[in-house]
């Protein structure tokens, strides 16, 4: 099971809105596995997904695709990497 790029950021509430999550995407702000990432490109358990905001950075890695996904689960989705 795969999951859209720009949904994933939604769903696990790294990004709120599926639109920025799509325009920091369009900007090349988001790699997935060390390629810049298209808001249509698909993730997988196991991914890589390295964020660069304004103020700093994120890398995390996909544990987990849910959809819908409850507030509760959002913890089991993805894994903080340093």
């Amino acid at each position: 099971g795969y999951m859209r790029i720009d949904k994933f950021l939604k769903n696990s509430r790294i990004i709120k809105r599926r639109t920025v999550a799509k325009e920091a995407c369009e900007q090349g702000r988001i790699t997935v596995n060390g390629k810049i990432a298209k808001p249509g490109n698909e993730v997988d358990t196991g991914d890589e997904i390295y964020i660069s905001f304004g103020n700093g950075s994120l890398r995390v890695r996909v544990l987990e695709l849910k959809d819908p996904c409850r507030k509760e689960d959002v913890a089991s989705m993805y894994e903080v990497i340093e």
